[in-house]
């Protein structure tokens, strides 16, 4: 019997769809799901969404709840972590203060000034699970969806014996939008897909072995609603000639081209990027977590016949457990070190790559070298996750410091003196969420 420990089970669509998709393999239908979260009241939510999967799928499974990490953990074969450092109230600031000094942010989950300081506050507590995992479940491999991917899979993959991969919906999303882009069957799709986590370049895309990159160009410049679905990434794929995972929202942020005046906000940013100037992530999440608007959401969910499909959805994750188990094997875009197997980018560096696993655990596979003109972008990006990964091990806040002031974004409106200042005031506001830092004067 296959135990999954879910850690943040709150996360209640999630867990729910996770949940529904682990229990459709026959390997894993008798398997033991177990939920912990730290709000008692989301978890219990939690539990009788997944009993309620269980009962209309007549699965033999078993489903325990806890608020103690430990119980969770203890003989899991694997542990999924969705978790959220601080909450809203903390995640705003890493937005807001930015806005001051005139750095427009309107995701801050992954780089940048507000990926750097989210993966700080939230590194100490991965660190907590994993040492946890080495005592209780050693055994174990962790799947992560935590964000920053790239900065938490990348630290905690050097800390620790623990086979760690990271996973995001945005390969496979983007992948599937492409192909409703053409009218391909995506049954009959093949791609090659690689970089670093939401800056991954489709290096190949093919339908019936075919390359299907002409046709995804003549959607992109002959169908105006398709251009302007995502107008910061066909931006970057006309001038870069590959597509770039992840939404335009996050990769706006993530280079000189789009946000640094008012003018190319308005022109590139607002149908395309999810969240329009001052409608920030965080407001959406803050509503999404207001207490009486899940409570409602979850009351409604019971209240339905059929509150959830049973059919299998896309999510990685439950294809991974059950070919970690004997099943099938199974091939997915995940986090992995590179050990050449991007050769320009950084040696050791967290990089997103096609890897196959089976039985005997996750095997990444070489990709060789991304193209030149895709290459800068990620080598830079990667290059500053890396400064900032040593500088939080190193408790160092002038490491952080100086990965910031490379930030494409933040470089291209400030100047070192204000970034040293806003870094300053960030590290100020994140105190108490720091204690790992020896000081906090950059």
């Amino acid at each position: 019997m296959t135990k999954i420990a879910f850690i943040g089970a709150g996360s209640l669509e999630f867990t729910r769809e996770l949940a529904r998709d682990i229990l459709t393999f026959p390997l894993l239908k008798d398997a033991t799901l177990a939920l912990m979260d730290i709000d008692s009241e989301r978890l219990e939510f939690a539990r009788q969404s997944v009993e309620k999967i269980i009962t209309l799928g007549n699965y033999p499974a078993h489903v325990e709840a806890t608020l103690d990490r430990v119980e969770a953990l203890k003989d899991a074969d694997v542990v999924l972590t969705t978790i959220l450092v601080g909450g809203t109230e903390v995640w705003r600031h890493d937005i807001e203060i930015p806005k001051k000094y005139g750095v427009d942010i309107n995701v801050g989950d992954t780089r940048g000034p507000s990926g750097i300081f989210r993966f700080m506050r939230t590194l100490p507590v991965m660190m907590d699970i994993v040492h946890d995992m080495e005592k209780h479940c050693p055994r174990a491999v962790l799947l992560n969806y935590t964000n920053p991917m790239a900065m938490l899979c990348g630290a905690i993959q050097r800390q620790t014996h623990i086979p760690t991969t990271g996973l995001c919906h945005s390969v496979q999303g983007t992948a599937f939008m492409l192909s409703s882009w053409i009218d391909a069957d995506f049954d009959k799709v093949t791609y090659t897909c690689a970089g670093i986590n939401h800056m991954a370049w489709y290096l190949e895309y093919k339908e019936n072995g075919v390359d299907a990159y002409p046709r995804i160009h003549k959607a992109i410049t002959e169908n105006s609603d398709i251009y302007e679905m995502e107008i910061v990434r066909n931006e970057m794929y006309l001038a870069l000639g590959k597509y770039v995972t992840e939404s335009s929202g996050h990769n706006s942020e993530y280079n000189w081209w789009f946000r640094k005046r008012p003018d190319l906000i308005e022109k590139y940013c607002l149908p395309g990027t999810g969240w329009n100037p001052g409608e920030h992530a965080y407001i959406l999440k803050e509503y999404q977590n207001n207490e009486n608007t899940w409570k409602d959401q979850a009351r409604e969910w019971f209240a339905a016949d059929t509150p959830i499909m049973l059919s299998r959805g896309l999510e990685y994750a439950a294809y991974i457990i059950n070919a970690l188990m004997g099943g099938e094997i199974f091939q997915f875009n995940g986090n992995v070190p590179n050990t050449n197997l991007i050769t320009n980018l950084p040696a050791g560096a967290c990089v997103e790559v096609p890897v196959v696993v089976d039985k005997g655990g996750i095997h990444p596979l070489h990709v060789g070298a991304l193209p030149p003109q895709c290459a800068l972008l990620t080598q830079l990006s990667s290059g500053i996750e890396e400064l900032a990964i040593n500088g939080t091990l190193a408790g160092d806040p002038t490491m952080i410091y100086q990965a910031i002031a490379h930030d494409p974004l933040t470089a291209s409106m400030l100047s070192l003196a204000e970034i040293k200042k806003m870094v300053q005031e960030m590290f100020e506001k994140n105190r108490t969420y720091l204690p790992h830092f020896n000081s906090i004067d950059v």
